[in-house]
C-alpha cells in the first residue's frame, strides 16, 4: 500500500497546495477549497420532481418510485425507491446516501438502482437539508441528524410490506460512509454496513487532510466560526460560502477529479447537488469540529463491516484508519487503480458484484 506521507507529498509540491490540504473550517466544509468569489444563497427545498432527472440511465429491470418519510427531527426526507421488477415477499433492503453534498439522484441512486438489479429493495435518499429533502436553513449538515437520517431510512424500509425487517443493510458513499458507519454502531437493526470511498468528516474537518492541523490553527478557526455567529445572527441568516469547486488553476489533483465529476454534464453535475453549483454555510463545520462520528465504531461487531476504497485515493487514509478501529468482521478491499471520484459512478471499477456478494451473505 502507498504510504500516506507520500501520498500527501505528492499532492502537495508547492507551499500553497500544502497550505490547501490543511484547510479547515469553513473552506474545507464546502469541498470548495476555489478563489471563487460568487454565492450561493440558502433556499427552500423543491416540490419532488416527476421526471427522470437522474445522472444515470433508468434500468428496465426494476421499478422506480418517489417516496418521502420522516426522521426523529420531524424533518421530511425525499427519497428514490428501487425494487426488482420480479420482486418477492420479504425481500432485503439497502438504504444508501452519499457523497458528502450531492443528491439521490447521482451517486447514492447509481448505486441503488444497481443493488436493486440484484435483488435487493433499495431506498436512495437526500439527507436533511439538501436535494429535495425539508430541513431549513439550506446548505448545511449534522454528524447527529444525517446519521439519524440513515435510522430513519431503515425506518421507512422496515414497514414495508415486502421488506424482511431483520435483514435491513446501509451503503454510504464518501461522507455520508462516516455517518453510515456511525448510524451502524448505534442501530442495532442495521444487520451489515458498507462504505464506499469513505471519507471522516469530522476527522477532516476537525484535524485537516492527513491530521495536519496543529492546536493553533484549529482554535483560530474556531475562533473565527464563533465570530461568525455573530455575523449571521445580525443578519438574521447564515452566511454562505464560495461556490463549490469553480477552478482557478493550480489545485491539487483531488479537487479537480472532484470538478470532474460534479460539474461535468457528462457525468455528476445535478442542479440540486451542492458539490455541483453550491455552497455550504461558513459555520456548517462547527459540530463536525468537536464530534467524532468513528468513536464507536467497534460497537458494530458483531456485525460485518466492508470498507471500499480506490489505492489512487486521497482519502485512502479514513478506510484504513476505520478498519484498523473497527472489530471482526470487517473487511478492506482496495480497488486497484482506482482514484476517489471513480467510485462515485465508474461502473468497471465499483465493485458490484462484492457489494451483492457481501449484503447477500450477511442478509440471508
Amino acid at each position: 500500500m502507498t504510504d500516506l506521507h507520500e501520498q500527501r507529498d505528492d499532492d502537495s509540491p508547492d507551499q500553497g497546495r500544502r497550505t490547501l490540504l490543511k484547510i479547515t473550517g469553513a473552506g474545507i466544509a464546502a469541498m470548495s477549497m476555489t478563489s471563487g468569489t460568487s454565492q450561493a444563497f440558502a433556499h427552500t427545498a423543491p416540490t419532488l420532481s416527476s421526471e427522470w432527472d437522474k445522472t444515470f440511465p433508468k434500468s428496465n429491470d426494476v421499478d422506480h418510485q418517489k417516496v418521502t418519510f420522516t426522521n426523529r427531527y420531524g424533518i421530511t426526507l425525499a427519497a428514490d425507491l428501487y425494487q426488482p421488477k420480479k420482486a418477492a415477499d420479504k425481500m432485503p433492503a439497502l438504504a444508501v446516501s452519499g457523497p458528502f453534498g450531492a443528491v439521490k439522484e447521482q451517486s447514492s441512486g447509481l448505486y441503488a438502482q444497481t443493488m436493486a438489479e440484484r435483488g435487493f429493495v433499495t431506498l436512495a435518499f437526500d439527507p436533511s437539508y439538501t436535494g429535495e429533502s425539508g430541513g431549513t436553513p439550506r446548505h448545511v449538515a449534522s454528524p447527529d441528524i444525517n446519521t439519524e437520517d440513515f435510522s430513519a431510512a431503515v425506518d421507512f424500509l422496515g414497514l414495508l410490506p415486502q421488506v424482511d425487517r431483520n435483514r435491513l443493510g446501509i451503503i454510504g458513499i464518501c461522507g455520508w460512509g462516516g455517518m453510515a458507519l456511525n448510524a451502524a454502531a448505534v442501530d442495532k437493526r442495521i444487520k451489515a454496513v458498507a462504505t464506499s470511498t469513505m471519507y471522516d468528516m469530522t476527522r477532516v474537518m476537525s484535524k485537516g487532510y492527513y491530521d495536519s492541523t496543529t492546536q493553533e490553527e484549529r482554535t483560530k478557526t474556531l475562533e473565527q466560526l464563533s465570530l461568525q455567529r455573530w455575523a449571521d445572527a445580525e443578519n438574521g441568516k447564515p452566511a454562505v460560502g464560495p461556490v463549490s469547486l469553480e477552478l482557478q488553476g493550480g489545485e491539487p489533483q483531488f479537487v479537480v477529479e472532484y470538478a470532474a465529476y460534479y460539474k461535468s454534464k457528462e457525468r455528476g453535475f445535478h442542479p440540486r447537488a451542492i458539490n455541483s453549483n453550491a455552497s455550504w454555510t461558513l459555520t456548517n463545520p462547527l459540530s463536525f469540529m468537536n464530534m467524532p462520528l468513528l468513536s464507536y465504531i467497534d460497537e458494530i461487531a458483531p456485525r460485518p463491516t466492508l470498507l471500499i476504497h480506490g489505492d489512487k485515493a486521497h482519502s485512502r487514509y479514513f478506510s484504513e484508519t476505520a478498519y484498523e478501529l473497527a472489530a471482526e468482521p470487517k473487511e478492506l478491499l482496495i480497488i486497484e487503480d482506482a482514484n476517489h471520484t471513480d467510485l462515485y459512478d465508474q461502473l468497471d471499477k465499483i465493485p458490484f458484484d462484492k457489494l451483492t456478494a457481501f449484503f447477500e451473505k450477511h442478509l440471508s
